[in-house]
């Protein structure tokens, strides 16, 4: 698989509306790259990123919610 490099460094991070002040499992999400979303560790913001194609992304998103994601089902 080819590997495709993206320039992150005027990216614009934030953190996940679920991460808390306690420095737990927190992710980091960059929406200003069209076509893509970048996903970071919060504690380890120079570590590696994993760029996820916005329309994969929408998936996912959408799957948690409504709980596909873990084979749960909200009502």
């Amino acid at each position: 698989m080819a590997s495709i490099r993206v320039d992150l460094s005027a990216a614009t991070w934030r953190k996940s509306s679920y991460s808390n002040g306690s420095g737990g499992n927190c992710i980091e999400v960059a929406d200003d790259l069209p076509g893509l979303v970048p996903v970071r560790d919060s504690k380890n913001p120079d570590g590696p990123v994993l760029v996820i194609p916005a329309p994969a992304w929408n998936s996912f998103v959408t799957a948690v919610r409504t709980g596909e994601a873990t084979g749960l089902r909200r009502s």
